[in-house]
């Protein structure tokens, strides 16, 4: 977007772990280190099940105190602080919702708040963390929302529902959420195994059609076949987690993938570094000795 912008993103939460030991509390939990959150940047993360599925995302950011924020998706910040406090035994961190609400925005951040890049991808711009009301906005979450669309930057809860996706699904890998050097982890095992063994199918890719796409939630059909649902859209472009072999033979055969009906054309994120399923070589017989 060539405009810069500033709007509250309601889809957003806050909440702060602190105390002493809050980043080594952290760094057993999530997949990110929170060293990366150096007070410019945030850092992407998220917090695991035991079977590696993304209880919430969310950006790291560090307070001057030692603390750190995690902006989270709303629907499930009740559930993230939940889970952490399990965890928490006797830590000396405390666990507590914000009273901040998250601004976003391209250009040059507004002073009154705590202000971080977004670690994701170059062109998401920043974070604003600050009471409400404490800066003037000029837009809504839609054109935030638009944005992220079209860098195709997908997101838990938005674009594949919590609790139902790996950080592979969401290519975490990709956008700097995972640290595959970092010590134990919840979830961390599974993780690593769709690592080293390739076996993540299901990758965010772009859709685009010409007129606008229904809302999220819309199955996506492949040659007349469920093949998953519409993320986030917004106009004519939208975001969708796939399984790319399928949607690789679809294209190859020349089967119609559409959208309640509206046929859309998918492709890669230009970030992505994951590419199309290799198609097996077709086996030769050995000439007759």
């Amino acid at each position: 977007m060539a405009d810069s912008f500033l709007c509250r993103l309601e889809s957003r939460s806050v909440v702060e772990v602190a105390g002493p030991e809050a980043s080594d509390f952290l760094d057993r939990m999530i997949t990110q280190n929170t060293e990366v959150a150096d007070g410019r940047s945030a850092a992407f993360g998220a917090l695991l099940t035991p079977q590696g599925k993304i209880i919430s995302d969310f950006l790291v950011v560090r307070q001057e105190n030692g603390g750190f924020l995690l902006d989270a998706p709303a629907a499930g910040a009740a559930e993230l602080r939940k889970r952490l406090t399990m965890f928490k035994l006797r830590a000396k961190v405390t666990i507590d919702a914000a009273p901040l609400v998250v601004y976003a925005g391209t250009g040059t951040p507004p002073a009154g708040g705590l202000v971080a890049t977004d670690p994701r991808h170059p062109d998401l711009g920043w974070r604003l963390y600050a009471p409400e009301g404490a800066v003037a906005t000029n837009a809504d979450e839609a054109v935030w929302q638009g944005h992220r669309v079209a860098l195709g930057v997908p997101e838990a809860g938005a674009d594949l529902p919590l609790l139902d996706a790996f950080p592979h699904d969401l290519a975490m890998d990709s956008l700097h959420g995972i640290n595959f050097d970092k010590g134990c982890y919840v979830g961390q095992e599974v993780v690593s195994r769709m690592r080293y063994r390739g076996t993540a199918r299901r990758r965010p890719v772009m859709l685009s059609a010409d007129r606008d796409l229904p809302p999220a939630g819309t199955e996506i059909l492949v040659g007349g076949r469920v093949a998953g649902h519409l993320g986030s859209a917004s106009g004519p472009r939208g975001v969708a987690v796939l399984r790319l072999d399928r949607v690789q033979e679809a294209m190859t055969t020349g089967e119609t993938i559409t959208v309640d009906g509206l046929p859309v054309s998918v492709a890669l994120p230009a970030w992505a570094d994951y590419g199309w399923p290799e198609t097996p070589k077709p086996e030769t017989s050995k000439p007759d000795d």
